[in-house]
């Protein structure tokens, strides 16, 4: 086996595949700096911009077939641990300006939309197409422009400046690609030569698009992880975990639904879909954001009582679940947790408990409110409304932990006097009355 290289050698590439074929291939593993086809030995080299990213593009295609075109490729770690910049001017871009720019955003703590980005790229000129997507090395999206003149003006102005005031940065970088491809218009996507786009996906389609690449496996970055736990993962959590894909049974099938699983498994990270297995009733999978979440949710959901049943949560075979009619889609859903503050949110992961947390809640709300919300699921024991940083919020005690777990799955993301509740464990034991 040759060492790990940020250089991928590719066989069998055909002639009928295309530079951005193989770039399409690749992109959802990290920024692609060189590639070089050797179009008379059927092979092509590509550069990633580092080790990373390479080894996590090998790992996913070592469990999945690569196919462009109806043709199988064949990937491997490359002998050369750098591509040549000579090499690298007689076929790939490099620096060479390009109309259409890849942005990556750090320090990310407020979300952004499509229409957040539109405006700030759109003063440099007419923005043609834009796609956003969520991988290990943060958020990053494609912007393309009419001109070239456009995106270089773009990149020279913005490069290194915050959207928000002290975080929100833009790291930005000419694309490889020559032309964009968007199948929705949404939050995500927008194609603005073509407002009769439909918003999601109706019908199985068996191209992945750019923001699918939420759901390929991604090594976490561990010492990010263990910081967000202040210092150590919680004992039993590995965090080298590479399947996103949990099994879910022994599940109620009279009381249970996608939206009820996704209330409860995003507590541990964000959620690309949700399948109910029509053969097995009792049974779902759910594909999380990457490993490290999916072992979150397996760690701190095995056993839990739902609906009057004991949940099994194991692994699935299964990489990924394939889109179909019968998928609920959460990748773009602004309900995902996990889409800013994720180190906080890593914090307050753990198993049900009897208490749970209600925030973003409306700002005049009487704890007799709060009751009559969630107290058709049980014996509730203790209440308590107070304020944190001028936002209301409030703590429910249940009599048990299947009892809080109902009305969370039931309760989180309803609304309630105009406003969308969010619902999670609270870790805390009891409520006392100068918390």
């Amino acid at each position: 086996m040759t060492e790990p290289s940020k250089v991928i050698h590719v066989r069998n590439v055909g002639h009928e595949i295309s530079e951005n074929d193989l770039l399409q291939l690749f992109q959802p593993f990290g920024v692609i700096t060189k590639l070089v086809m050797l179009r008379a030995k059927n092979q092509a080299l590509l550069q990633m911009q580092d080790v990373p990213s390479a080894i996590n593009a090998l790992q996913y295609y070592t469990d999945v077939q690569p196919t462009i075109r109806g043709r199988n490729v064949y990937v491997q770690f490359s002998s050369h641990q750098e591509l040549t910049t000579m090499d690298q001017n007689t076929q790939g871009r490099g620096e060479e300006p390009n109309r259409i720019l890849l942005i990556t955003i750090h320090h990310m703590q407020y979300p952004i939309t499509v229409d957040v980005l539109h405006q700030v790229f759109s003063p440099h000129g007419f923005v043609e197409k834009m796609v956003t997507f969520q991988k290990s090395a943060g958020f990053q999206a494609l912007i393309q422009y009419q001109s070239r003149q456009s995106a270089v003006q773009a990149r020279t102005s913005l490069q290194g400046r915050n959207i928000y005031d002290g975080c929100c940065q833009l790291d930005i970088q000419f694309s490889n690609l020559d032309e964009l491809q968007v199948n929705y218009n949404n939050d995500s996507s927008r194609d603005f030569t073509n407002p009769n786009l439909p918003s999601e996906q109706k019908a199985r389609s068996s191209q992945p698009s750019y923001g699918d690449v939420v759901g390929y496996p991604q090594m976490p970055n561990a010492a990010a992880i263990a910081a967000a736990f202040g210092g150590g993962l919680p004992p039993g959590i590995s965090g080298t975990n590479d399947r996103c894909t949990i099994l879910v049974s022994n599940l109620n099938p009279d009381r249970i639904d996608e939206d009820k699983l996704f209330n409860l498994f995003s507590l541990y990270g964000n959620i690309v879909r949700i399948k109910l297995l029509r053969n097995k009733p009792d049974h779902a999978l759910v594909q999380m954001g990457d490993g490290f979440q999916a072992e979150l949710a397996v760690h701190f959901l095995k056993g839990a009582m739902l609906f009057g049943k004991r949940l099994e949560v194991n692994f699935s075979k299964h990489p990924n679940i394939t889109q179909g009619s019968d998928t609920h889609e959460y990748m773009h859903s602004n309900l995902n947790r996990f889409n800013r503050n994720a180190a906080k949110n890593y914090r307050y992961c753990c198993s049900p408990t009897k208490m749970i947390h209600l925030s973003t809640l409306p700002q005049v709300i009487t704890e007799d409110e709060i009751v009559s919300l969630v107290e058709e699921h049980g014996t509730v024991v203790n209440t308590k409304l107070f304020e944190m940083n001028g936002k209301k919020q409030a703590l429910v005690l249940f009599e048990t932990e299947e009892e809080a777990t109902e009305a969370l799955v039931c309760k989180h993301a309803t609304s309630l006097a105009g406003s969308i509740v969010r619902i999670s464990f609270s870790q805390l034991q009891s409520i006392r009355e100068n918390q």
